[in-house]
């Protein structure tokens, strides 16, 4: 049993060696990786904090004018904005006056359309009509005479009947 207790203790004091050299390297490395971070971080204080300093110089004197910037394109928009709703207002107001026109318009056209074509069938009753009335009379009675006149022409005379023009016809 005892020198299962001397391997025992051998191996536990080889595991511990072992451990010590491995927090050693550990260390070690640490250490190196501190100091690579520590330059980084001094090279980086050398030459980026020079460009933060003349950024932030930069964004002071800026600033002012983005602010005056930023307020005119405001009152810009503001003016812009309203020119819109003005001419906006304007537009329907053509638009509606246009409408209006053209309502006015299309009634007139139809009131002159039926005064028209009621002036038509006035004329077509009192003027047309009687005068077709009074021709066709004239022409019956024209007829007639020539007719009276003819047969007794015929009768002395013997004479061809002559037929009666049409194209005195009143229209």
């Amino acid at each position: 049993m005892d020198d299962k207790l001397t391997i025992f203790i051998a191996l536990t004091g080889i595991a511990v060696l072992l451990q010590a050299g491995v927090l050693m390297a550990m260390y070690l490395a640490m250490r190196k990786t501190t100091n690579d971070l520590q330059s980084l971080a001094s090279e980086v204080r050398t030459k980026l904090m020079p460009s933060i300093g003349q950024a932030q110089e930069i964004m002071a004197e800026l600033r002012p004018k983005i602010d005056v910037i930023a307020e005119n394109v405001r009152d810009t928009s503001t003016t812009v904005k309203a020119q819109v709703q003005r001419l906006d207002a304007t537009v329907n107001d053509m638009v509606d006056r246009a409408r209006l026109q053209v309502i006015r318009a299309d009634e007139l056209l139809s009131k002159t359309l039926d005064r028209v074509e009621h002036t038509s069938e006035v004329v077509q009753k009192t003027v047309v009509s009687p005068v077709r009335q009074i021709s066709g009379l004239m022409q019956g009675i024209t007829v007639g005479l020539e007719f009276l006149f003819a047969s007794r022409r015929r009768n002395g005379a013997n004479r061809e009947r002559r037929p009666v023009p049409q194209d005195e016809m009143f229209i």
